[in-house]
C-alpha cells in the first residue's frame, strides 16, 4: 500500500503543468534552416512532458528535416529541450547527370533542395550508393594529380563493373580502368609523364584532349581534337 501511495504521488508530480514542454532551444549549424521552421517540423511529433518525452523520437524528427545530418537532444529542467544540430556539408553532386542528390564531406548521400546551394559549381560523383565513401576517397586522391596535369577534375564515376571514369575541365573523358588506389594512380602518373610532350608534338594544347583510355597494359590511347 505504501509503495502504491508513493508511486501515485510521484506520478502526480510528473504530470504537473510546470513540467509540460514549453520550448525547444536549437543550437549548432542551421545555415540552411532556421529555429522556427525546425521547431514547426518537430512540434507535431512531440508526445509527453519533460520526463516522459521520447528523446530518440525527437532526435529522429530533427534528423528527417532537410539538410540536417545529425541531432543531439537533451532535457533542460524543468520544461524545455535543447537540440544541437550538425548540417550536411555538400561537396559534390551524386549520381548521373540530372539526379538531385548530394554527397556530404563524410561520403554520405542525402537529398536536399539544390536551389539552396550556396556553391553550385560542385563536381559530380557517381557509383553504387553503398560505395559512395570509396568514390569520395578516390576523388580526393586524384584531384591534385589531375590539377598538376593541367586537367581540372570535374567528375568521377565508379561503374557497375567496377571501372573508374573521370571527367576533366573541358569535358574530356578519361577511362581509368579497374583496380585499387595504387593501380589507378599509377596509370594517371603514366599519363602525366608524357601527355604534355604528346600534345606539343602534335601541335595541340591540353584543352584539345577529347578522351584518353588508360586501360592498356603498357600505354594509353588518346584522342585529340583536330587530329585524325
Amino acid at each position: 500500500v505504501a509503495l502504491a501511495l508513493v508511486g501515485g504521488v510521484l506520478w502526480s508530480l510528473l504530470r504537473l503543468p510546470m513540467f509540460a514542454l514549453t520550448g525547444i532551444t536549437v543550437l549548432g549549424e542551421v545555415e540552411h534552416n532556421n529555429a522556427v521552421t525546425l521547431r514547426a517540423h518537430v512540434v507535431g511529433r512531440l508526445n509527453g512532458n519533460f520526463f516522459t518525452v521520447d528523446l530518440a523520437r525527437v532526435r529522429e524528427a530533427f534528423e528527417h528535416a532537410p539538410w540536417v545530418r545529425k541531432a543531439s537532444v537533451e532535457r533542460e529542467f524543468p520544461n524545455r529541450l535543447r537540440v544541437v544540430l550538425q548540417e550536411h556539408e555538400p561537396i559534390a553532386y551524386w549520381g548521373e547527370d540530372g539526379e538531385q542528390r548530394l554527397l556530404n564531406s563524410y561520403g554520405e548521400v542525402f537529398d536536399a533542395n539544390l536551389g539552396e546551394l550556396e556553391n553550385d559549381q560542385l563536381p559530380r560523383l557517381a557509383g553504387p550508393d553503398n560505395q559512395s565513401q570509396q568514390v569520395l576517397a578516390m576523388y580526393r586522391l586524384l584531384l591534385p594529380r589531375f590539377a598538376e596535369l593541367g586537367l581540372p577534375l570535374q567528375g568521377l564515376t565508379l561503374t557497375d563493373r567496377g571501372s573508374w571514369r573521370a571527367r576533366v575541365g573541358h569535358g574530356a573523358v578519361i577511362e581509368l580502368g579497374r583496380g585499387d588506389v595504387n593501380e589507378v594512380t599509377a596509370r594517371v602518373q603514366r599519363l602525366s609523364k608524357t601527355l604534355q610532350q604528346v600534345t606539343e608534338k602534335l601541335g595541340r594544347k591540353l584543352s584539345a584532349v577529347e578522351s584518353a583510355d588508360l586501360r592498356h597494359e603498357n600505354g594509353y590511347a588518346l584522342r585529340l581534337r583536330g587530329v585524325s
